[in-house]
């Protein structure tokens, strides 16, 4: 073979392995992050049962946060899917995989005990830890304080963590989700007492704030659930799921339309 062909051969061959030449001088304006929430569970688990359970089976987390001492293991890359969402809902967005980043803490959860069930506490250094991660994310990514939700928000018919030990409000008092102000929360209340709005009220108010729920009026065994999660987020010491004046006025105050 002629040396002239076999170079032309070569490098042909070089070309197919290197791959097209692509131009990367344009970028395009309408874009953002495939990232849209970060999503908060508890492991129900010690770390190693955490670390088998996430890194061996079939769930997944891109980052798992230990109690003591507070440390951040990243699990999965966020440019990739984590399998930690599974069925789920927010604003309309379903199977949240896809558009979101999932961040496991290492907390039992609860136990069920003759006199009720007790929920564990977080220790302050692990809120500590995830907090720090949670601003790095939030910049990167280019969200706002309505992205970070937790796993009772998007399937609030099956999953009840992080659970109402989670102390969302010192996410809150960091700047990294909202909260309703007390002040607003008593005015409403007092209206509120005085005449309860009604069940599909209450629906529509919850879906406003992004649970996924119908709007046809019946108190059923789904909206006491989701009724149940909005509660432990922002009322932790009752969630009964009791469509009541206090409730009524922290979704008002949120949704502002009180």
């Amino acid at each position: 073979m002629r040396p002239v062909a076999l170079s032309l051969i070569l490098a042909l061959l070089a070309g197919c392995t290197a791959g097209p030449l692509i131009d990367t001088r344009y970028n395009a304006r309408s874009q953002d992050s495939r990232v849209q929430y970060v999503v908060l569970h508890y492991t129900s688990e010690d770390l190693q049962g955490s670390l088998r359970q996430l890194t061996q089976g079939s769930v997944s987390s891109h980052y798992l946060i230990d109690a003591k001492p507070a440390t951040i293991y990243r699990l999965v890359g966020e440019e990739r899917r984590a399998w930690h969402a599974g069925d789920s809902q927010w604003h309309g967005r379903t199977w949240l995989n896809a558009s979101s980043i999932g961040i496991e803490l290492v907390n039992p959860g609860y136990l069920d005990t003759p006199n009720g069930r007790l929920w564990y506490p977080y220790p302050p250094e692990q809120i500590d830890a995830l907090i720090v991660l949670l601003k790095e994310i939030v910049k990167r990514h280019g969200l706002g304080p309505q992205a970070i939700i937790g796993h009772s928000d998007i399937a609030p018919q099956r999953k009840v963590d992080p659970g109402p030990q989670f102390p969302w409000k010192r996410l809150a008092e960091a700047g990294l989700v909202v909260w309703p102000d007390a002040r607003r929360v008593a005015e409403l209340q007092a209206r509120y007492a005085a005449r309860l709005p009604g069940v599909a009220w209450f629906q529509e108010q919850l879906v406003r704030n992004g649970y996924a729920l119908e709007r046809h009026g019946v108190l059923d065994d789904k909206t006491r659930r989701v009724i149940a999660a909005f509660q432990m987020k922002y009322r932790p010491a009752r969630f009964d799921g009791e469509p009541d004046a206090e409730t009524a006025a922290l979704l008002a105050t949120l949704n502002g339309t009180g």
